[in-house]
């Protein structure tokens, strides 16, 4: 079943990311076969209402997380997408800020008037998708979209487990990526390419590999975005070497002046990047560049010490964020606000 235009509803959950390249790879196809532009609509459904006098005050919990997450999801289709952009278009929205969503019926009713009021053909769901939380949702939601005459279609994931194997099923290109970096590994720390080194350095990832088979890199591993991802990091490197530099004489010129113009303070912010290894990489980021340094991090809520105005500044405008969405999200990732930018937006609302 495909379809030039689709809705899918969003919620927080470890199947997310293969449901929205399943849905943006399905609009792809039918756009290339139709020669026609698709267009998917992914809705986040709100079970709290909004009133009048939740509008004027600062925004609630749900809301911050629904915009959260429709950012992240966009930044996903982007790089499912590729280039062209006229192929497939995208749309977020949040529904049901206009009355409380209690039961599967309202969930689909909100979602089936969304769908036709922007004449969307098919609903493709997430397996995990479940906004209450708790509860299950989605087979009575299935049911009920359905009987209001709208096609669903469940997307094709495999499901999450209520309790996560610490030993999972890899594959022989996951084992042969782990041997390469651990041989990589060896041979950077030996700097030589003797004999010697050549053939211990094999056994040592050989060891390795077959130890850590099933619990490192388990994730399905694609060569064509790892290698792409590869090459931004190269392109990251550089820069951020340059920003260490910058940092050091910065910094270096406030220890020798002799007023010592620092200014302390510890800074907190949510920063745009998702999963471990992108939060891995800002947060050693920071640290690495003189004048800021990670305290602590809690999922994606950064607590960083920064020495001085300036370096409060470059922390808060956001370009190391950017440059880290660029190394793993892509070109489309640069248009997500900085932090400056998104608590000033809340401040206002």
């Amino acid at each position: 079943m495909t379809s030039s235009r689709l809705l899918v509803p969003v919620s927080e959950s470890k199947t997310l990311r293969s449901t929205v390249e399943h849905a943006v790879r399905q609009a792809v196809e039918h756009a290339d076969e139709s020669d026609r532009p698709a267009s998917v609509h992914f809705v986040y459904p709100c079970s709290q209402r909004l009133t009048f006098e939740r509008e004027s005050e600062s925004e609630s919990e749900e809301i911050r997380t629904a915009r959260s997450l429709l950012e992240r999801v966009t930044v996903w289709a982007e790089e499912d997408r590729g280039d062209d952009e006229e192929a497939v278009t995208f749309e977020t929205a949040m529904v049901g800020t206009r009355e409380y969503l209690f039961s599967p019926s309202d969930y689909a009713d909100a979602l089936v008037q969304y769908a036709r009021k922007h004449d969307l053909d098919l609903v493709v769901f997430d397996p995990g998708f479940n906004p209450l939380g708790t509860t299950p949702l989605l087979p009575p939601l299935e049911n009920e979209v359905r009987r209001a005459g709208v096609e669903i279609q469940e997307a094709p994931v495999q499901r999450e487990r209520r309790t996560p194997l610490l030993v999972r099923r890899a594959t022989l290109a996951q084992f042969l990526s782990l041997f390469a970096i651990s041989y990589g590994f060896y041979l950077l720390l030996a700097g030589s390419f003797a004999a010697f080194e050549l053939a211990t350095g094999a056994i040592s990832a050989g060891i390795v590999s077959v130890a850590l088979w099933g619990i490192s890199l388990t994730t399905p591993l694609k060569p064509a975005q790892a290698a792409v991802r590869f090459g931004r990091f190269v392109l990251y490197v550089p820069y951020l070497l340059w920003e260490i530099v910058k940092a050091n004489v910065t910094v270096a010129y406030v220890v020798l002046h002799p007023d010592l113009p620092i200014d302390p303070e510890m800074v907190e912010f949510d920063a745009a990047v998702w999963s471990a290894l992108p939060v891995t990489t800002l947060a050693n980021s920071i640290t690495l560049t003189p004048g800021t340094l990670t305290v602590d991090v809690s999922r994606r809520h950064f607590t960083v010490h920064t020495l001085t105005p300036d370096s409060r500044d470059d922390l808060l405008s956001g370009a190391l964020e950017r440059a880290v969405r660029f190394v793993f999200y892509g070109r489309a990732a640069a248009r997500i606000r900085s932090p400056l930018e998104r608590q000033q937006t809340e401040d206002e609302e």
